[in-house]
């Protein structure tokens, strides 16, 4: 889908909720990917095997999904702003009980408690971007906002590892109850109200309003293509440290430098393939991000012995072909719903992505096999192909909603 070329420059109120919504995201994001390389200090620590830990991943996304759907009904009948900070509170309980565990079955169920508050924080955010800035801006917008992902890499899970080596694994979940609590005071006293849809007449009962929302068949596409799309990282990211260290013989002391190097190439690339989203279109930059991590997906979970330096550059390109991804499909995507369904239709839709990507780590707890803590993942390359299968089907839903949402705007600009 061709867009406009976007505005000059943002206000400085509009750099600041992008600000915001960036740490917000950044926060949420590194809590649920700092625990995939600490797994190589979990798993011998609680003696739990790799199914055991794909379910402590899976936990909290289906926990978030159930949530979310829950609460999608009543996203549209608040201020986004005050739904926002209530979960966003919860999410910091939940994560200081993360720290707090010391079971697997504690640990567990404080996954869930914080997947309950944590998964719902996405599609609020996703819903007042899509209120303060128009489709013509978006990409740039999530590419700013998506910077929370290499940011986790290149700030948070370095910390967060180095804090697991030195102390232990609890105070890399007190890092992020900390950095939490200081986004929250600021997101309370300097983000307006986002309550524009409050004013757009819709369903007064809420269940009713969910009922509509998830059974629209125009948004039921956006649906099913959001659950592919989460199938990809959930599938490889957990396992991928344990990938590192017992199959390519990577030091564990060493994960930090990698995810560091890898986070810095994909904090600089994220900007421009938000640019570039806008320029050459969502659709576009989404079929070249694809085949891209195709290709290096393939190799990857194919990789033996091998050197740290190709562990970065090939983590690198991965990361470009994923950004690439996740940007435009999050840009297009939020052109799907009319604003009265704007904050249901997030909420279902980040529930879909959650679900499917908990029973996507579970099933790859499954296909992957470690006989003892030590010895190399069995069958981690058919987790591999599993992945590539999705994302090249992935690609046909894509290129329906990019006709969808063209049609949409073209009538609004009518």
């Amino acid at each position: 889908m061709k867009n406009k070329k976007p505005s000059v420059s943002f206000t400085g109120y509009e750099k600041f909720a992008i600000a915001i919504l960036a740490f917000i995201q950044f926060t949420v994001i590194l809590d649920f990917m700092v625990l995939s390389p600490l797994g190589p200090f979990l798993m011998p620590l609680l003696k739990i095997t790799t199914k055991q830990f794909g379910l402590v991943v899976s936990a909290y996304a289906i926990s978030a999904g159930i949530a979310g759907i829950l609460a999608a009904g009543f996203a549209d009948k608040f201020d986004r702003k005050k739904m926002l900070m209530f979960f966003y509170l919860g999410f910091v309980v939940g994560t200081l009980l993360c720290g707090l565990a010391d079971t697997y079955e504690s640990l567990l169920a404080a996954r869930i408690f914080t997947g309950i508050f944590g998964g719902v924080i996405g599609s609020i955010s996703m819903a007042i971007i899509a209120d303060i800035f128009k489709m013509e801006a978006r990409g740039r917008v999530m590419g700013f906002v998506q910077m929370a992902f290499s940011a986790s890499q290149v700030l948070g899970i370095p910390v967060g590892l180095y804090l697991a080596d030195k102390l232990n694994w609890h105070w890399t979940f007190f890092m992020i109850v900390i950095v939490s609590a200081i986004v929250g005071i600021i997101m309370y006293f300097k983000l307006k109200p986002v309550d524009g849809h409050l004013k757009v007449k819709n369903d007064k009962n809420a269940f009713i309003h969910l009922w509509h929302t998830a059974s629209n068949p125009l948004y039921v596409r956006g649906f099913l293509a959001t659950m592919l799309l989460a199938t990809g990282g959930w599938m490889i990211m957990p396992f991928s440290s344990a990938f590192i260290v017992n199959n390519i013989h990577i030091a564990k002391e060493n994960l930090t430098f990698i995810f560091l190097i890898t986070g810095i190439f994909s904090l600089l690339t994220g900007p421009i393939i938000g640019i570039l989203s806008d320029k050459l279109g969502k659709f576009n930059l989404f079929l070249g991000g694809s085949f891209l991590s195709v290709i290096v997906i393939l190799i990857y979970t194919n990789l033996g012995v091998n050197s740290m330096a190709t562990v970065i550059l090939i983590n690198s390109i991965m990361w470009v072909g994923i950004s690439s991804r996740i940007i435009s499909s999050s840009a297009l995507i939020s052109g799907v719903p009319e604003l009265k369904d704007r904050g249901a239709y997030m909420g279902i839709n980040s529930s879909m992505q959650q679900i499917a990507g908990g029973f996507a780590a579970f099933i790859a707890g499954v296909i992957v096999y470690q006989p003892n803590e030590t010895a190399p993942l069995q069958h981690f390359d058919v987790v591999g192909y599993v992945v590539i299968g999705s994302m090249l089907f992935t690609i046909v839903m894509m290129k329906i909603i990019d006709k969808q949402v063209s049609k949409k705007l073209h009538v609004e600009h009518a």
